[in-house]
């Protein structure tokens, strides 16, 4: 498990306006049901960001974490997994992820960001596209630097690198590693063997661990850690400034 229902993300440094904010149904290229909540900045955007969840798909603190995004100046879609392996789409606390999980394809999930991509961009957000995910999603969002999914830059929060191994000598799109340094999921030593491996296939990379910090710690309601979740912010914001977003919104 990573962010429950009552978890909420901090804010990014000074936020600006939203001007919208909306649950929208895409359709993915095989046609599959692509549930997917956006916001827009109230601003020109610096680029675009596809959010990957955690496990349970698309719950609250993922479709407030938009919003968050298009305070700090990105136009946003977070995406839900299971629309291929589901009926609706509510993704609460009591939602059986762990039989869904098994079949999200990594090639579905580079499908299903370029249509968010897309939306964004016939919205009017036409910049640099990157990918944040979260845990499952940190992890997925780490992948598509291999992908065939035009990415500025592919950014995770505690991800596994289990889940990415396979694809190293493939990378080549620049990540961002945001790693929790008391990660109950994944030990320290797996993020250094990692980075290890990126360094060695030449990959593009930036990696930042917060010492003592637990696994989802980018909550508001963890006030010890506000100086992490702010630090974060400031890597985001320096990294996607760095591959090719706008300074900041005009």
């Amino acid at each position: 498990m990573c962010h429950s229902t009552d978890s909420r993300p901090p804010a990014p440094p000074d936020p600006g306006p939203v001007a919208e904010y909306e649950p929208v149904t895409l359709t993915s290229s095989d046609g599959s049901r692509l549930a997917a909540h956006v916001a827009l900045p109230g601003r020109p955007p610096r680029g675009r960001m596809v959010v990957l969840p955690d496990v349970r798909g698309l719950h609250p603190y993922y479709r407030d974490l938009t919003v968050r995004f298009a305070e700090a100046g990105f136009a946003t879609a977070a995406i839900d997994w299971f629309g291929r392996t589901t009926e609706n789409d509510e993704r609460g606390d009591d939602f059986p992820f762990r039989s869904h999980l098994p079949h999200v394809d990594p090639r579905n999930v580079a499908a299903d960001v370029s249509v968010a991509l897309e939306h964004l961009a016939g919205r009017g957000a036409t910049g640099p596209a990157f990918t944040v995910g979260f845990c499952f999603g940190g992890s997925m969002s780490w992948r598509l630097s291999a992908g065939p999914v035009d990415l500025a830059g592919a950014i995770g929060f505690y991800g596994r690198p289990a889940l990415v191994r396979e694809v190293v000598p493939e990378m080549r799109r620049p990540l961002l590693l945001l790693i929790a340094g008391n990660d109950s999921v994944t030990p320290a030593r797996e993020f250094e063997e990692f980075t290890g491996e990126l360094a060695e296939a030449g990959v593009p990379y930036e990696a930042h661990t917060y010492p003592g910090a637990p696994h989802s710690f980018f909550d508001r309601a963890y006030a010890e850690w506000g100086e992490a979740c702010a630090d974060a912010w400031r890597r985001i914001l320096e990294f996607t400034g760095g591959h090719g977003s706008a300074a900041g919104p005009a």
